[in-house]
């Protein structure tokens, strides 16, 4: 089965963002890509990059414009699409992926551990994710998502594959000289739970940021079987068998061997802070 990650270069202009992303979606979809994945806040500028109440007003609901019109462009397919978005729901704003095929939203996954540093000033504007871990039953395998920084909490990938996901996907937003990182890190969550998993990385040169694409995606065994992409636009497929996730599971039992009472400790937080005020 194909499954595929799309990355491109925003401009300031949302409608101008749709209609790349549908070309790059056509092109996927024409190769059968089953499970597509957009990056991080797929048609906006990285607004995030300071602070400025204005940019609230790109904000749409997760039944919104955008998702109908990625609906109608997959009449016709079995596609499943992830389509990470900026949500206002209510009086509160997130960063959110949408998951759904032609006719149907199967769920959404609002980012968990929202980051705060210089260029990345995203506390000012998402609140943190109110929907947990959830792992969505498409008709081509279970995934779930985990954006951005989610990804180097690894208690949220561990939660995901014991709730039965097998392939996780992970839109990120990431300028400078990050790829040894992000590549590294995602491997081993891949080989410690057993997933494939396919970062989706925002690619061009921005305002303060050169996002640089190379996205990327890892077998349970840690290996390349997509990519990693240039810094141009582009549709990175990957071949994934979820039997062979099956046969790796079976030589390295690793989740079998989970002792969840030696773990109490990780959930004291009064442990962690004192650690932290010490440090």
């Amino acid at each position: 089965m194909k499954i595929a990650g799309i990355q491109f270069a925003c401009s300031p202009d949302r409608e101008r963002n749709n209609e790349k992303a549908l070309q790059l979606l056509a092109v996927a979809l024409r190769e059968d890509a089953k499970l597509i994945c957009f990056q991080e806040l797929f048609n906006l500028p990285w607004f995030p990059k300071d602070r400025d109440e204005d940019a609230r007003q790109f904000a749409e609901k997760a039944d919104g414009q955008t998702i109908r019109l990625f609906k109608n462009n997959l009449k016709g397919t079995d596609s499943v699409v992830i389509l990470p978005i900026f949500e206002k729901s209510g009086k509160k704003y997130y960063n959110t992926s949408v998951i759904f095929n032609s006719d149907t939203t199967i769920g959404i996954y609002r980012k968990l551990h929202i980051t705060d540093i210089p260029l990345w000033e995203e506390k000012f504007y998402f609140s943190p994710g109110n929907q947990g871990l959830p792992v969505f039953r498409t008709p081509h395998g279970a995934i779930g998502v985990q954006a951005s920084w989610d990804n180097f909490y690894q208690e949220g990938i561990k939660i995901l594959r014991l709730k039965g996901a097998d392939i996780v996907f992970a839109p990120t937003a990431c300028a400078f000289k990050s790829q040894h990182i992000w590549q590294t890190v995602l491997s081993g969550n891949a080989i410690a739970n057993g997933v494939y998993i396919m970062r989706v990385n925002r690619v061009g040169s921005e305002a303060t940021q050169d996002f640089y694409g190379m996205s990327f995606c890892v077998n349970p065994e840690g290996e390349l079987v997509g990519g990693p992409t240039g810094r141009t636009d582009s549709v990175l497929l990957a071949d994934i068998d979820l039997e062979y996730l099956q046969h790796v599971r079976r030589e390295w039992p690793i989740l079998k061997g989970r002792r969840p009472a030696c773990y109490k400790e990780i959930l004291m937080e009064a442990l962690w802070e004192k650690d932290n005020r010490s440090a």
